[in-house]
């Protein structure tokens, strides 16, 4: 399909609609076992040779056959997502429609994990008007970066105004922009892809990957500015967790969670 169907998510929504035929013989068309529920928005059938005319639903669950037919599925559907990349325009209006089924792919499906995670793609604070993939956003790291840093929040506009991402922009740092639900959900599977670990710069302690004298030098910053920190937070009392200084604030005065 060309758009995402309004209640793709929806709980009571037929899971799949994907027929099965046994030698050109109709069997069922909610077959929950034939595909994942992160591809329920394909449409299509499957003529098997392989399985019994009269094989009845409860079996059908525990036969090898259609545990086969699944994989092929899941496998054709990504080669196809793929070779969609080849054309720009159409790739996006597939992305536009589909990526969080593809961002929940990278939460539920292991086995295809690090090939859907080749087709998402971000905004980040480096990409303009174009999104970036994961591939190309390594293809852009500094040689001493740490990891693929990146932000979450309510929308694109939202975390480019982040103080969050100032001392990483000063440094030259790209910055991935996250700005579904779906995303953190992603994120909790995709620890890292192609061996670059992924960061979230508002979950505290972020590493810049300073050198041992930008370490240092932070430091005696940090205790330079304690007293101050702690006068501030009796100042503030119950209206703050905690004071503390941050490099990662360049214009901003403060923020929350750091």
């Amino acid at each position: 399909p060309k758009r995402a169907p309004f209640d793709m998510f929806e709980s009571r929504k037929k899971l799949n609609n994907i027929k099965l035929y046994v030698r050109r013989v109709f069997i069922m068309d909610n077959c929950e076992d034939l595909i994942p529920e992160w591809l329920n928005f394909l449409k299509g059938l499957v003529d098997s040779e392989d399985l019994p005319l009269n094989i009845s639903r409860e079996v059908l669950q525990q036969n090898k056959i259609l545990k086969v037919i699944r994989k092929n599925l899941v496998k054709k559907a990504i080669e196809m997502f793929t070779d969609l990349k080849e054309n720009k325009e159409d790739f996006k209006k597939f992305y536009d429609s589909f990526s969080r089924n593809l961002k929940y792919g990278i939460h539920e499906d292991s086995e295809n994990r690090a090939k859907l995670a080749d087709l998402v793609q971000y905004y980040s604070t480096t990409s303009g008007d174009e999104m970036t993939t994961l591939k190309d956003y390594v293809t852009r790291m500094k040689p001493d970066q740490k990891g693929i840093y990146y932000i979450t929040g309510e929308s694109r506009k939202s975390v480019e105004n982040s103080p969050f991402i100032e001392g990483l922009k000063k440094k030259g740092i790209e910055v991935l922009f996250m700005t579904e639900p779906i995303d953190e959900y992603a994120m909790q599977q995709l620890k890292e892809y192609d061996s670059k670990k992924f960061i979230c710069i508002t979950k505290g302690g972020v590493d810049l990957g300073e050198s041992e004298e930008e370490k240092k030098a932070a430091e005696e910053e940090k205790k330079s500015y304690e007293n101050l920190c702690n006068i501030i937070k009796e100042t503030l009392g119950d209206k703050v967790e905690k004071v503390v200084t941050s490099c990662l604030l360049y214009t901003s005065d403060a923020a929350d969670d750091l």
